[in-house]
C-alpha cells in the first residue's frame, strides 16, 4: 500500500538530520519531494523512491481538504 502525501504534511523519518531532528515538513510534491527540517529549517529535494523507503510515519496529516479550510 502506498502512502498519500500532501503539501504541509510532517513526517518522522528513519534517519536523523544532522541537527538532531526527525521530523519534517513537505513543502513541495512531484517526482523529486521538497521537505524542509523543523529542527533548523534546512531544506532538501529528494527523489520520490527514497523518501518513501525513508518515511517512518506520518506525524501530522494535511489531507485533501485540509488546505482549504486554512484559506478560510
Amino acid at each position: 500500500m502506498q502512502l498519500k502525501f500532501y503539501l504541509g504534511d510532517v513526517v518522522e523519518m528513519k534517519k536523523k538530520h544532522p541537527c538532531g531532528s526527525f521530523q519534517w515538513e513537505i513543502w513541495r510534491l512531484g517526482a523529486d519531494i521538497g521537505i524542509k527540517c523543523l529542527g533548523c529549517g534546512r531544506k532538501v529535494m529528494i527523489p520520490r523512491p527514497k523518501f518513501e523507503k525513508g518515511v517512518k510515519k506520518i506525524v501530522k496529516s494535511m489531507g485533501p481538504g485540509e488546505l482549504e479550510n486554512l484559506t478560510e
